[in-house]
């Protein structure tokens, strides 16, 4: 498999809508799917909230390898995420970010540029931007 593509395969497990997805690179650890009741037993991830931790995942990614770059020293690093749906059609209307970093050495100027990089450089958001709000805030605590 080359670096351009991925696969995923994706397993019903029960007589409702319970899932369990596989990726081709991490065959041995499945995430679980699911919808809630009636339709689903709620046993695992719904659709949005997986579609959440992949960008808040992939913009997290982006924020620290940036961080990382500038040399900026990351002691700790942590982002809450809120997704706001949307009924019709249903989907992911707003998406909030709260970014908690604990450096001795980053500074406003330091996350506000690796924000701002990682809006271009983040697969997910180049996806989601022209769709979804996307707002971020971030605290730093300098230790």
């Amino acid at each position: 498999m080359n670096d351009n593509q991925f696969e995923v395969t994706v397993n019903l497990t029960n007589q409702k809508v319970l899932f369990a997805g596989v990726s081709k690179s991490n065959p041995e650890r499945p995430i679980a799917f699911d919808y809630l009741p009636p339709l689903g037993d709620g046993q695992g991830y719904r659709g949005l909230e997986l579609l959440l931790m992949s960008f808040t995942g992939c913009v997290s990614t982006a924020i620290v390898y940036l961080l990382r770059k500038m040399g900026k020293t990351i002691s700790s690093f942590k982002v809450n995420a809120k997704g706001i749906r949307r009924e019709q059609p249903l989907s992911i209307q707003k998406i909030r970010l709260e970014v908690i970093l604990e450096s001795k050495d980053a500074r406003d100027s330091d996350i506000q540029s690796a924000i701002k990089q990682a809006e271009e450089l983040s697969p997910v958001w180049t996806m989601l931007k022209d769709n979804v709000e996307v707002i971020i805030e971030y605290k730093i605590i300098v230790i």
